[in-house]
């Protein structure tokens, strides 16, 4: 299994803490898209750094048109010498029509022909075949030599789809790379009521003999991970993790995850809390139960065998995070047990 960290970091602090990542073992750092631009990070993440993956977890995708999306990824690909991974997800609707000022409908729909278009512009530029990509979304028709960069010897890097509903997971079975689960996912949910749909879309894809089915399908499985040093570092994982989990679960589209349990009321008391601005008891609100369906907790080692019982018959990579204001060392040695337990 891959083990892999994911991370929020400051421009100033990602190309030290990728460096980080590479030297305790990890396989692939994955960076957010919030408050800054994931790709630059991720380049001069790729200076400091000559074995580790880089990947966007995730860029969001409806922020930019398949060309300029393509361009970043091409790019970041060549200058880590093809180590780039492209996780891409939609963003809500309020974010992409009025923070990006982009058009947003049908996002399913728009995402996997996104994903063709971008497949389409990276062919044109590896084969030096005519870009002609006409669809209901897009149009990409005219590439110059120019404008066209330079064939890559390793090829374009693989493109994987976040998504929570059925209709984007199954996307991401039929056109992407791989799966990146949201971090707010149970097992239970994971195996019950997603991978079903995302495996029986990559089977279609595969008995149509879509070229991208050529390269290994990956589930990656995003983990939350509540964990310390010492007690305290931990109290405080335990109290931001809770706060982390209530948050997504205040939210009515993440609503199935709750039932799968049969703690769908949950939503709605939390929710009510959130438009009160009463974060501290929403955090409060989860019990035992819930919070370590969510997360995995405990010290390193512990943490680190729970997370292999837990995933290793599910995913095919695991990303650990914590909430803003975990300290990655520690994350990073709940890494380095999970790897030593193989």
């Amino acid at each position: 299994m891959r083990l892999d960290l994911s991370a929020a970091a400051l421009p100033a602090v990602s190309p030290g803490l990728a460096r980080l990542a590479e030297e305790s073992g990890a396989d692939r750092i994955s960076l957010a898209e919030t408050s800054h631009d994931p790709f630059l990070q991720l380049a001069r993440a790729a200076d400091r750094t000559s074995r580790i993956e880089l990947a966007t977890g995730v860029a969001v995708a409806f922020a930019r048109t398949p060309m300029v999306l393509a361009y970043q990824a091409w790019g970041l690909h060549e200058s880590s010498g093809g180590r780039a991974a492209i996780g891409l997800g939609t963003q809500v609707k309020p974010h992409v029509v009025r923070r990006f000022g982009m058009p947003w409908d049908r996002p399913a729909a728009r995402m996997r022909e996104y994903v063709a278009a971008v497949r389409a512009i990276w062919h044109s530029w590896q084969s030096g075949e005519r870009l002609a990509f006409r669809g209901e979304f897009y149009r990409h028709t005219l590439m110059t030599p120019v404008f066209a960069p330079d064939p890559l010897p390793y090829g374009p890097p693989p493109l994987l789809l976040a998504g929570v509903g059925p209709l984007m997971t199954a996307a991401a079975g039929a056109v992407a790379d791989g799966f990146l689960a949201h971090p707010f996912c149970t097992p239970r949910h994971l195996a019950e009521q997603v991978l079903p749909g995302v495996r029986a879309a990559r089977a279609r894809a595969e008995a149509d003999r879509e070229p991208w089915t050529a390269r290994p399908f990956e589930v990656v499985a995003n983990v939350l991970v509540a964990t310390g040093r010492d007690e305290e570092e931990y109290r405080t994982s335990l109290r931001l993790v809770r706060e982390r989990i209530a948050f997504y679960a205040s939210t009515p589209a993440y609503r199935p995850v709750l039932e799968t349990h049969g703690w769908g009321d949950l939503q709605e008391e939390l929710h009510r809390l959130s438009t009160r601005g009463r974060w501290q008891e929403m955090g409060e609100a989860l019990d035992d139960t819930v919070l370590s369906a969510f997360a995995v907790t405990g010290p390193p080692a512990e943490a680190a065998r729970e997370l292999h019982r837990r995933y290793g018959a599910l995913a095919d990579r695991l990303c650990l995070s914590g909430p803003d204001g975990t300290d990655p060392a520690a994350l990073l040695r709940v890494l380095a047990e999970a790897r030593a337990l193989g």
